[in-house]
């Protein structure tokens, strides 16, 4: 198993990209608001301030999505369709995916757990 994070940085897609998840497969998910560090020192600390230009443009917060899935090909799915809707991961301003390997969970709704 492996616990799939995304960062959308446009939330604006968030509806789009829950589908997209369904369609590869993927039955629950954890959504959390999240905001950029540049934002954050941009915004909140002072000395940071002079930022501000350099993030014109950038949405001011994200969604972080956080998913238990089950196998590699399910992550691959879910990426590409993702990227049919925000674009290439590998352009500035989209997001972030990553995985993490899951040893052992729990409470996974209509999911076996696998050891």
């Amino acid at each position: 198993m492996k616990l799939l994070v995304f960062v959308l940085n446009n939330e604006a897609f968030l509806e789009e990209v829950m589908e997209a998840y369904v369609e590869a497969g993927i039955t629950g998910s954890t959504i959390l608001d999240s905001e950029g560090m540049g934002r954050f020192l941009t915004y909140e600390v002072p000395l940071f301030e002079g930022f501000k230009d350099f993030m014109k443009g950038n949405k001011p917060y994200n969604k972080t999505i956080f998913s238990v899935v089950h196998n590699e090909e399910v992550v691959q799915q879910a990426k590409k369709l993702v990227e049919k809707i925000v674009g290439s991961l590998d352009n500035p301003g989209t997001g972030i995916m990553f995985t993490l390997p899951v040893d052992w969970a729990a409470g996974l709704v209509g999911e076996a757990e696998e050891v």
